[in-house]
């Protein structure tokens, strides 16, 4: 195997993030809600025309907060993806809530919109859409079975900022919104995320929850003397120092998504002919979809296949992963949801997809030796 391995993924930080950060420190404000968050809640409210946007610890506790918005209680139900990350579920199932796992489509794997129907009940109280690898689910269905319902439509962006829907920002087409900012996302902080806010009756609630449950964020703003506890919340908030590595990437995300777009064409070209002729099959990306160019997948012809390749790659130094395994079949998955109902394109999937490396500073010679790597693999 070469020593220079090539990673999965690698956040690498630009002098722009340096020097922000370098500028965060030198000031006297470290804690949340300082200059450098502002400015990234402006930035995006700017940019996707948002009421609203909170920067929060990481894109689980957005998700936590849409869960207490939603004033969920046990028994009521909230239907996901069975092809999502824990915690798309997790953050909802703490309040009570069981999870109603629907399958995804065979195409972008994105919730199988057709499935929601037969799945609402009287007691459906959220459909969580989430937008894998940045390409949209579909939501003008998702919305009218989801108004039909009165239930309220939650997107899970972890994988989708700045990515559109039919002309529209993902992220803007549900009640609420959840972002990312973890290192494997297009934009980081280490850890980090937001919640953005499309419903304004969800405006004030959502600061007091970010702020353990007081009113601190309306005697900041002298709306108040002083500051008490009124509901429930928790500590949500990140540190400055975390929005200052964030804040020039958000402002520069043209340039950032440029260059993603060019790896993720640059793989979807030279790889297109050899996935023709091995049974790969490549990602899906509607016409009516603007993608984020989150990660570029192949969905090899079985589970030994896939293995072989990851091994291939490793053996030459290249770093692979697959992705969600399904949450339907988990051990506490099924704990909280015994009677599911198979969901096959879920099962299937999670057994043949494998995601190539992809981060903003792989090199063209890097993804050359990516590229000649796969080339070389016959499954």
């Amino acid at each position: 195997m070469s020593d220079d391995l090539l990673p999965f993924n690698r956040a690498v930080l630009r002098p722009r993030e340096l020097d922000s950060l370098r500028a965060a420190s030198a000031g006297t404000h470290f804690s949340g809600d300082g200059p450098f968050t502002r400015a990234c809640h402006a930035t995006l409210e700017r940019e996707l025309g948002v009421h609203r946007a909170l920067l929060t610890t990481s894109c689980t506790h957005a998700l936590e907060m849409c869960a207490l918005l939603l004033d969920l209680e046990p028994g009521d139900e909230v239907i996901v993806p069975a092809f999502t990350f824990v915690s798309t579920i997790n953050a909802f199932a703490l309040r009570g809530a069981v999870p109603v796992y629907a399958d995804v489509r065979p195409d972008t794997l994105n919730l199988d919109e057709r499935t929601l129907s037969q799945l609402v009940t009287a007691r459906t109280r959220a459909i969580v859409a989430v937008h894998y690898a940045g390409v949209g689910c579909e939501m003008d269905e998702i919305r009218r079975v989801a108004d039909a319902a009165g239930a309220a439509v939650i997107e899970d962006n972890a994988h989708g900022l700045f990515g559109r829907y039919r002309g529209r920002w993902l992220g803007t087409l549900g009640s609420l919104a959840t972002q990312s900012f973890h290192e494997t996302k297009n934009f980081t902080c280490g850890e980090g995320g937001a919640l953005l806010i499309n419903d304004p009756t969800h405006i004030e609630r959502s600061e007091v929850l970010r702020e353990k449950g007081t009113n601190r964020s309306r005697f900041f703003r002298g709306q108040v003397d002083k500051y008490t506890w009124v509901d429930l919340g928790s500590s949500y908030l990140p540190s400055d120092l975390l929005a200052a590595l964030l804040l020039p990437q958000l402002e520069d995300w043209r340039e950032i998504q440029g260059r993603r777009e060019q790896i993720w064409n640059r793989y979807d070209v030279a790889l297109s002919e050899w996935a023709g002729a091995s049974g790969v099959t490549r990602p899906v990306v509607p016409a009516h979809c603007e993608q984020s160019f989150h990660m570029y997948y192949l969905r090899l012809p079985s589970l030994e296949a896939r293995s072989a390749l990851i091994d291939h790659l490793k053996s030459r130094g290249i770093g692979s992963a697959f992705h969600y395994q399904p949450l339907n079949r988990s051990p506490m998955g099924m704990r909280l949801s015994p009677g599911a109902a198979p969901c096959p394109v879920t099962e299937d999937v999670a057994d043949r997809l494998l995601r190539l490396p992809f981060f903003n500073s792989l090199s063209d010679e890097q993804q050359n030796r990516v590229v000649d790597a796969v080339l070389s693999f016959h499954p």
